[in-house]
């Protein structure tokens, strides 16, 4: 027989646990503050040792709270969702991808049509924000760029983010060596500002600084340097389709990796839902497609 100890101060030590205050938890599950407390004391009362230690500003979790409450909240967004799976319409199949804005434009959406044909049933629908974003309680998956570490999550690499100047080929035929670079504007983004001085080191050209238009998206800079404003760093994928197109090329051969990687992050529940379970499949294959010939990239020494 099942045996679970009173339901309702679980929910309430979890929620006070996650949230880190009982006013908060109590804001959540529609009680008081006080209501909450008393309920995590009779749950500790029964289970025999504390979960949180009380102090006069915060409340901070036991390691035995840690553990418990590092169990209980996947179980509680699991349930969340069967939960929902079961209330909605049987023809409602609805996918929500978290991504970032100049993923989901330069890589993403360009095919999702194949996605389209392959699940014309399941309703995509695509939320973006910044790096920082956490991972929403409402996404059915994410795409972030990171180390591979988010507590909770499962994380699967998809592809490496490797670093190379480009700009609008009539920009190139003006650059013949790195050092050329000290002449025209270097395009720069606002949360990425290692990545200049680590391809120009990594060339030999440390001495020279990236003093050109910030923009706060990497979508945007490309943008700029796809309209001959100057030069950008480009990221990989973002850079493939248009280097493949020839609004961009590379002028140099040199890329270097920006010590991150892409991954597809869910929760652990998640894996056996159908429909996430078909776009995991379809995007780790287009991940591991090569990029399409580029044309018009030239390398320079």
């Amino acid at each position: 027989m099942r045996r679970l100890l009173f339901l309702s101060g679980i929910k309430a030590f979890e929620a006070a646990a996650r949230t880190g205050s009982f006013a908060a938890a109590g804001a959540e599950l529609n009680v008081s503050a006080a209501a909450v407390s008393r309920m995590v004391h009779l749950l500790e009362e029964r289970l025999g040792f504390a979960l949180f230690e009380r102090k006069a500003n915060r409340l901070a979790t036991t390691a035995a709270g840690r553990a418990y409450q590092s169990g209980l909240t996947p179980l509680f967004d699991a349930l969340a969702s069967l939960t929902a799976q079961v209330t909605s319409p049987s023809s409602v199949r609805v996918l929500t991808i978290g991504v970032g804005p100049t993923f989901a434009m330069k890589w993403l959406i360009p095919r999702l049509t194949d996605f389209r044909k392959a699940e014309p049933d399941i309703d995509v629908r695509i939320t973006t924000g910044g790096a920082a974003v956490p991972f929403g309680e409402d996404w059915s998956c994410g795409i972030k760029l990171g180390d591979g570490e988010w507590p909770g999550l499962i994380a699967e690499p998809l592809f490496a983010a490797d670093l190379l100047p480009v700009c609008a080929p009539r920009l190139a035929n003006t650059l013949k060596r790195p050092a050329d670079l000290r002449g025209p504007t270097l395009l720069r983004v606002a949360h990425s500002p290692d990545d200049w001085p680590s391809w120009l080191e990594a060339a030999g050209a440390a001495r020279i600084s990236a003093r050109g238009t910030e923009f706060e998206f990497y979508g945007q800079a490309l943008q700029a340097a796809v309209d001959g404003l100057g030069i950008a760093m480009g990221i990989r994928p973002y850079i493939d389709d248009d280097l493949a197109a020839g609004r961009l090329v590379a002028p140099f051969a040199l890329s270097v990796p920006k010590g991150m990687r892409w991954y597809l992050v869910y929760r652990g529940f998640g894996a056996g839902q159908r429909d996430f379970a078909a776009f995991r499949r379809w995007i780790v294959r287009a991940a591991a497609e090569p990029a399409t010939r580029r044309r018009g990239q030239r390398h320079a020494g």
